[in-house]
C-alpha cells in the first residue's frame, strides 16, 4: 500500500471539515524552489485533537484490540490517548480520554506501542483533508480515522449512538426504584441486570437477589440476548429488548439520567424502573468490549432470528 503525499499550497491551505468540525488553518513559511512545501505526517496527525475510529470502514479479518476498543484516538506529543469508555466521555482527560501508550512518526509510517497490547507498525494513507487510513501489513487490516477538534466534537451524539456499549461499562445494574404506577409483572422481582459483550448487541443476565447483595455472590436466574434500537425523532430515547431464553421478550423504553443511572419504562405494565450501575469497568486492554461494525451486528441478528 502506497502512502499518499500530503501537500500544502505555497503559503496557506485551509482544511475543510464537515459542518460540525472546526476549521483548521496551517501556515507554512514562504517557500522558494520548484518543490511545493509539505505537511509532515506528524503535523497532520497533530492538527486534529481527536481522531474518531470509524469502525464501519474497517477492512480485513481479525482485529487490533486497542483500535477495536477505542471510540477516538489522540496523538499528543508522542503520547497516545484514547476514549475507550462512554462513561465520562468529553470530561475524562479533558476530552482526550486516558493515556494508553506512545507513538513515533516517520515518513508515512507510525509505530504505536500500546501499554497492554504491545507494538504495532502502520503505514498511513491520507484519504482526505481530515481522514487517514492506518494499515497494518502483517495482519492485512486497515482502520479509518476521521479528524475532529474537541470543542466541536459531538460527544453527546457519540454517547447516544453507542448506548449498547454504555450498558456494558458496569459489572451490574441494580434496581433502585420501582414506580407505584403500573401493573404487577415478573420483572418486578428482577433486581439486577448485567449486560455482556456477545450475541447481537450483547448478552444479558438477570437476578432476583435482594438489593445490597455482593456482586460476586449474585445468582443469575435468567439469561438471554439484549438489543437496543433507536426511537425515530428522539435521539435521547431508545428501545431496549430483553430476549429471555425460552421465556419470550420484555420491552422497555430506555433513557439515561446520568453516567451511572438509567430509567426503564416497561411498556406492557406501565411501570418505570430506575437502575444504577455498580462496578465501573475502565476499558484499556484486550479483555474489554470490542466494537462491532453495523454489518457484523446485522449478520449476527439474522443468524439469531433463524432459530
Amino acid at each position: 500500500m502506497n502512502a499518499m503525499k500530503l501537500f500544502l499550497g505555497m503559503s496557506l491551505v485551509t482544511m475543510l471539515l464537515t459542518s460540525c468540525y472546526t476549521e483548521t488553518v496551517i501556515v507554512e513559511e514562504p517557500h522558494n524552489g520548484n518543490t511545493p512545501p509539505t505537511v509532515t505526517l506528524g503535523q497532520l496527525m497533530g492538527s486534529y485533537e481527536l481522531w474518531y475510529v470509524d469502525i464501519n470502514q474497517t477492512q480485513g479479518n481479525g482485529y487490533i484490540p486497542f483500535l477495536q476498543t477505542a471510540f477516538t484516538m489522540s496523538f499528543v506529543s508522542g503520547t497516545l490517548h484514547a476514549n475507550n469508555n462512554l462513561v465520562g466521555i468529553g470530561d475524562q482527560g479533558y476530552g482526550y480520554g486516558i493515556d494508553v501508550g506512545f507513538y513515533d512518526v516517520y515518513n508515512f509510517d507510525v509505530d504505536i506501542t500500546h501499554d497492554i497490547d504491545g507494538y504495532y507498525h502502520f503505514e498511513v494513507n491520507q484519504l482526505s483533508n481530515n481522514s487517514i487510513e492506518l494499515y497494518n501489513r502483517s495482519l492485512d487490516i486497515s482502520y479509518v480515522l476521521i479528524g475532529y477538534q474537541r470543542d466541536t466534537f459531538d460527544y453527546n451524539g457519540l454517547f447516544y449512538d453507542n448506548i449498547h456499549y454504555f450498558l456494558q461499562e458496569y459489572a451490574i445494574w441494580e434496581k433502585v426504584y420501582t414506580s407505584q404506577e403500573g401493573a404487577l409483572s415478573e420483572f418486578d422481582y428482577e433486581n439486577y441486570v448485567a449486560f455482556l459483550p456477545g450475541g447481537g448487541d450483547g448478552n444479558f443476565l438477570s437476578s432476583q437477589d435482594q438489593n445490597g447483595t455482593n456482586i460476586n455472590n449474585l445468582y443469575w436466574n435468567y439469561q438471554g440476548i439484549y438489543n437496543v434500537d433507536n426511537v425515530v425523532g428522539n435521539q435521547h430515547l431508545k428501545y431496549l429488548t430483553l430476549d429471555y431464553d425460552f421465556l419470550g421478550n420484555e420491552y422497555f423504553e430506555l433513557s439515561v439520567i446520568n453516567d451511572n443511572t438509567i430509567l426503564l419504562y416497561h411498556s406492557s405494565s406501565g411501570t418505570t424502573y430506575k437502575f444504577r450501575g455498580r462496578g465501573y469497568i475502565e476499558y484499556k486492554n484486550k479483555d474489554g468490549k470490542l466494537r462491532k461494525t453495523a454489518a457484523e451486528i446485522e449478520k449476527t441478528m439474522k443468524n439469531i432470528n433463524q432459530f
